[in-house]
């Protein structure tokens, strides 16, 4: 057990930790409001008395407690304390969703992380299985993408999710046993773009976009450390770029959304609706998400104080966090938060650098590509540097499948660092474009 404590990198573990308590912190602040259903009208009661702010703006009743519009009607949130509702509901699940994860992230520091060559393959079609499933038993969970399934008495999972685990794993034992073809066209980046795109045509006819670019940017940058052509990779990412341009003219949503982004009028974001539909705004969600990062300013509005959680910003516990997280706390004490992505990654190529084996290294490099990669998604998207993608802030969001997922990944990623070899440094990286994989009397412990 000493031996055990002793081997486990504290940095990485502190950095987990800090951004699931952060995560566990705001969903208690920001989740009272979302663990009302406003569709139950015991939940509310309607305002007659009302009190307005310096702009004139309706924002209290008059017993000082916030309001909303709905319906045409200005209704009252429910005091926690009537017992109408369960003010804790959203921080109770968060709760029990971090414990799972956690378990997970035990038992994958625990076990050797060449275990997973084993189960890669198994890993690989399973989740396979699950992201075809979708197109049959999925549910869109409230979104536009059908990319959720309903497991009776336990709840919903995204296998997207868990797909970017099964590509790392996948792609790390693939990649290693082809050190010299690469770099190839034929034995190289077509098997490549063939297994990636067997994960990522699913997930886009979904459609999910977000999940779609974190499994492209995990695969890109595996291939890329694994020696491949520059070349490939650039003509690759070209064809992948045109057909997603198809694919976005051709889907009116899509095409409505990335317009909005691109030049967001109010032609653009609020257009007139076609006969028998319903009047879409495409730029709602990241307009509430400016609001509240703006109105935080540097020192934030306090912690609970937040006014955009409350039915303002949609999916505030979950894609927008950072957003609601910003304005309560501010411009200082967010980017903290970013400097802990920060901090992972920086350990995390660390570790690569020093890895016992071609294996270790390109699933380390998976596991930091898909934890900062997905985090600079979420991020941007909140201050509007991206359009809306859908997808989670790792180890803060709100979301099952995701903590569970991410967390599983920093087990492994920490179970490599205990394996770490100190005088590995840059062994197995790129050189001119190729690989090598060193004797096995490189890596015996003396």
């Amino acid at each position: 057990m000493q031996k055990f404590l002793h081997q486990i990198d504290y940095g990485l573990l502190l950095a987990m930790i800090a951004l699931l308590a952060f995560g566990f912190i705001m969903i208690a602040s920001i989740g009272v409001t979302k663990s009302i259903d406003l569709s139950i009208k015991s939940h509310y009661q309607q305002t007659i008395v009302y009190k307005t702010d310096a702009a004139g703006n309706k924002v209290l009743d008059g017993n000082n407690k916030p309001i909303i519009e709905k319906d045409g009607e200005w209704i009252t949130y429910p005091n926690c304390k009537d017992g109408n509702v369960d003010c804790y509901k959203l921080v109770k699940s968060h709760l029990v969703k971090i414990l799972i994860g956690l378990i997970g992230f035990f038992i994958a520091l625990t076990f050797d992380y060449r275990v997973w060559k084993k189960l890669a393959p198994i890993l690989f079609v399973i989740v396979l299985l699950m992201i075809l499933a979708t197109a049959i038993l999925g549910t869109d969970n409230g979104t536009i993408a059908r990319n959720w399934i309903i497991i009776p008495g336990f709840g919903s999972i995204q296998p997207a999710e868990f797909a970017k685990l099964a590509i790392i794993f996948y792609f790390a034992i693939w990649m290693e046993r082809r050190p010299q073809e690469i770099a190839t066209f034929h034995s190289g980046f077509l098997p490549f773009a063939i297994i990636a795109g067997i994960y990522i045509l699913p997930i886009m006819m979904q459609p999910d976009f977000g999940s779609v670019l974190v499994l492209a940017l995990i695969a890109v940058s595996m291939y890329f450390v694994a020696g491949a052509s520059l070349k490939h990779i650039l003509v690759g990412s070209l064809v992948v770029l045109l057909i997603t341009t198809i694919l976005v003219t051709q889907v009116d949503y899509l095409n409505g959304r990335f317009k909005a982004y691109i030049n967001p009028t109010e032609e653009n974001c609020r257009p007139d609706p076609k006969p028998g539909d319903k009047q879409k705004d495409y730029c709602w969600q990241s307009e509430q998400a400016n609001i509240a990062v703006g109105s935080g300013g540097i020192l934030g509005r306090g912690l609970a104080q937040g006014i955009q959680k409350n039915e303002y910003l949609p999916q505030a516990s979950d894609d927008f966090i950072f957003a609601a997280s910003a304005e309560e706390l501010g411009f200082i004490r967010i980017f903290l938060i970013v400097l802990a992505y920060f901090y992972i990654a920086c350990r995390g190529i660390i570790i690569a650098n020093h890895a016992p084996d071609r294996f270790a290294q390109l699933v380390a490099i998976g596991v930091v590509a898909y934890i900062c990669f997905q985090a600079f998604v979420n991020i941007s998207v909140n201050v509007s540097l991206l359009p809306v993608t859908g997808i989670t802030l790792p180890f803060v969001s709100f979301g099952g499948t995701s903590l569970l997922s991410s967390l599983i990944s920093m087990g492994v990623l920490m179970n490599i660092s205990k394996f770490a070899m100190p005088y590995a440094y840059n062994t197995h990286w790129r050189g001119n474009g190729r690989t090598y994989i060193p004797k096995y009397s490189h890596y015996r412990r003396s």
